[in-house]
């Protein structure tokens, strides 16, 4: 498991963490914000009353890498220099990593009655579990050696191959937000903070915890004409990473940008594009950053549909919303898939105002 930890970490795995997405070149090339989750109306906050959402997620995507003959593991490409190894590439190889990760994020909302600075105020909790596979594909395309921590050597034609998977809970993540309400405008500031009391392994490369503290800021906007039921979203946040204090790794600060256009046909029913861009601003650090300032990079776009229903006297609005990457830079490139669902336990519909 050492040896696996050590080549998937090289590689950059870009698995989604806590919650898509989130996936950089961070600690074990995980992130705990959920990119993807901040789509159709992201700037609107539900009236007060006590809501339920569950985020459904998937992902799957790949990495590869190809070292150069006869150089040292960090001179070679920025993918494969990831190794974090002492030795010499003697001769070429290859090195394919997949990841695949599904997380349910159920989470509860409650808004209150009463106002603050003249928006309403809330607060919340989410619980992810879920199952993540990491499967790490290496060919040796003749002789070559791997100094320490693997010291071992491989022959040509030799390949090697191991998968590391886990199904557990990740780390409970606690939410506060306030949103505004002028026109078509609607608008709010979030912020979550990652509680690190999950499940942690430092020999595992798929943990669904971080073992590490936590905060994201995010103000997300939305303009909505109920008129011709065009609506714009835009969420722009940044994601601030404490020490893992098992590895003395500090992820580098985050930037994430998420977006959506649609067009509301009915109350009912929208359709449209989404995505969010990625990319961390800052490298890095601590003691078990032997890697220095290395930085991941992705965008991605795609169709997005909602759709609004009644279930007995219950209303539910459900989100679907799939995106591709491109642009991506020293993380998995692969597909993302969301579901989310959302109800009201108390209070009002969690759906946009009525469009005419």
């Amino acid at each position: 498991m050492a040896i696996h930890r050590n080549l998937l970490a090289a590689l950059a795995v870009g698995i989604t963490g806590f919650g898509a997405a989130d996936t950089q070149a961070a600690e074990n090339a995980s992130g705990w914000y959920a990119l993807g989750t901040k789509a159709s109306m992201a700037g609107f906050l539900p009236p007060p009353g006590t809501y339920f959402v569950d985020v459904n997620m998937y992902y799957e995507g790949t990495a590869s890498a190809t070292s150069a003959v006869g150089v040292a593991l960090r001179d070679i490409s920025p993918a494969a220099r990831q190794l974090n190894l002492k030795g010499e590439l003697l001769v070429e190889a290859t090195a394919d990593v997949t990841g695949k990760v599904y997380y349910n994020l159920p989470s509860v909302l409650w808004v209150a009655p009463e106002k603050v600075l003249g928006g309403n105020v809330g607060f919340g909790a989410i619980v992810p579990f879920g199952t993540k596979d990491v499967d790490l594909d290496l060919d040796a395309l003749a002789t070559l050696s791997l100094g320490p921590p693997i010291n071992r050597t491989f022959t040509r034609g030799q390949t090697f191959s191991e998968t590391d998977s886990s199904t557990d809970f990740g780390d409970p993540v606690l939410n506060a937000v306030i949103g505004w309400h002028e026109g078509n405008f609607h608008w709010n500031v979030s912020a979550l903070v990652n509680v690190p009391i999950g499940p942690w392994s430092n020999s595992s490369s798929s943990n669904l915890s971080f073992n590490h503290w936590g905060l994201d800021t995010t103000a997300a906007v939305t303009w909505l004409d109920p008129n011709i039921g065009l609506e714009l979203s835009a969420a722009p946040g940044f994601t601030f990473n404490w020490e893992n204090p098992d590895t003395d790794y500090t992820t580098g600060t985050e930037f994430h940008v998420e977006f959506a256009v649609l067009q509301h046909f009915s109350p009912k029913f929208a359709v449209g594009v989404a995505g969010f861009h990625y990319q961390q601003v800052t490298g890095d650090s601590g003691a078990g950053a032997r890697l220095g300032d290395f930085k991941g990079r992705v965008t991605s776009i795609g169709p997005v549909m909602t759709y609004n229903f009644q279930l007995g006297e219950i209303p539910v609005s459900t989100q679907l919303m799939w995106t591709h990457d491109f642009d991506v830079e020293n993380r998995l490139k692969g597909d993302l898939g969301l579901l989310t669902v959302s109800l009201p336990l108390s209070g009002s519909s969690p759906a946009p105002p009525d469009i005419e």
